[in-house]
């Protein structure tokens, strides 16, 4: 199956662990005997930690499954009723919250506007309000809840629980977030760059299962990859892995957050979308789109719709985007060799106007020998999948803490 390591310092070569991993991202139920043919373990060791897990209640037998040719085998399954996680997932413009049960199960989630640009301070404040009412809302309460994952969109330490010199997030390089975040919550909290645990979300709950070597690209305000090779997040030497954003397209491009030109960002994000659209109107086209405009705001959302509604420039301004975004995963590809690539964020709400440019542009620009078995899809968790890999990490932290409850907490 290739489960890849989300806690690898801690949870590498851990039976225990690995056993767990099979049973939870199992579509429904895993026999013992299955997870002995999964992880090379013979039956005698599977049983024995099977046992242990269901001494502490992470797991219990469900129905049993087709039979092949005896006794029907009992499937294994997470017990959801064990605990309570929260997975966080915070954008430039946007915040998202789920909460679920062990079995990865959304209980309820909230997703709002925010504005990140405020600094980590009032952010984080911000944050802690919403997860409170979402919790208050749910009948739990912080005491209920097991591990916080978290997600955000910039360069992550994980060791330090830090961004460092996040282009759209200013004020926020080096700020202690999970130690700030840990003590106001008083739970264990995971922090993660948010398109790496879009690839995670995808790889567990949504298109990308099995797939060992997958591209996630986030395009939303910015734009992000989370790279999963070899069944491994690849974080890079300082967690700089994946900002693709920042890859160079027209060097005599617009200026770029991050200082320099024509960057990616400039050319296919949301935000490019939608100055190219106040563009329009400035110069006095795209009547369709002045239309949908408020108070002359246009955001990404508006060319969006005039281009589904048949605005030619709309149209144009989202082909070209995509186009462009091709251009960047063309060069991914021919690098990297994934098996697939899942594009997902709040862009890809536009759907094939968005995405059949950035496959085509793939198509031409790529070797064949590294994009013949390639597959391009939308991502199936949409808005949540940055959510959900926070949640798969979260569980991750909560499992082991209850695993190896001798050894020291992990997010220390």
């Amino acid at each position: 199956m290739g489960i890849p390591y989300f806690l690898p310092r801690y949870s590498k070569g851990s039976s225990k662990h690995a056993v767990l991993d099979a049973i939870r991202f199992s579509s429904a139920g895993v026999s013992r005997a299955e997870i002995a043919r999964q992880l090379g373990l013979s039956r005698a060791a599977i049983t024995s930690i099977a046992n242990g897990l269901l001494d502490k209640n992470l797991i219990r037998e469900g129905l049993a499954g087709s039979a092949t040719g005896g006794r029907r085998p009992v499937l294994l399954e997470m017990n959801p009723e064990r605990g309570r996680v929260v997975g966080v997932d915070i954008g430039a413009t946007h915040l998202a919250i789920v909460l679920t049960d062990f079995s990865a199960q959304v209980l309820h989630e909230i997703e709002i506007p925010f504005d990140v640009s405020r600094g980590p301070k009032i952010c984080l404040e911000e944050i802690t309000v919403q997860v409170h009412a979402l919790l208050v809302e749910t009948g739990q309460t912080l005491e209920d809840i097991q591990a916080i994952g978290v997600g955000v969109p910039g360069p992550v330490v994980i060791e330090k629980g830090t961004v460092i010199a996040p282009p759209i997030m200013p004020g926020w390089s080096n700020f202690p977030i999970r130690e700030y975040l840990r003590d106001l919550w008083d739970t264990p909290v995971i922090l993660n760059n948010d398109a790496e645990l879009g690839a995670l979300g995808e790889w567990a709950y949504g298109v990308g299962r099995r797939v060992r070597h997958l591209l996630y690209i986030k395009v939303g305000y910015g734009i992000g990859a989370g790279l999963l090779i070899d069944g491994k997040i690849y974080h890079g030497a300082t967690g700089a892995a994946g900002e693709i954003g920042h890859i160079t397209i027209d060097s005599d491009g617009p200026l770029c957050s991050c200082g320099n030109r024509g960057c990616l960002e400039t050319m296919a994000s949301g935000r490019a979308i939608a100055k190219r659209g106040r563009d329009l109107v400035a110069a006095g086209y795209s009547m369709r789109l002045k239309k949908n405009s408020f108070n002359g705001k246009i955001t990404v959302q508006d060319v969006a719709s005039a281009a589904q509604r048949g605005d030619i420039e709309a149209q144009e301004i989202v082909r070209e985007a995509g186009k462009n975004l091709g251009i960047a995963l063309a060069n991914l590809v021919n690098l990297i060799n994934p098996q697939m690539i899942v594009i997902g964020g709040g862009v890809t709400r536009v759907g094939d106007l968005f995405l059949e440019p950035v496959r085509q542009t793939i198509k031409e620009c790529s070797l064949e020998a590294a994009a013949q078995d390639l597959s391009i899809n939308a991502a199936v968790l949409q808005q949540r999948a940055t959510s959900m890999g926070a949640v798969v990490q979260a569980l991750s932290l909560a499992f082991y803490r209850l695993i190896e409850e001798t050894e020291p907490a992990l997010e220390k």
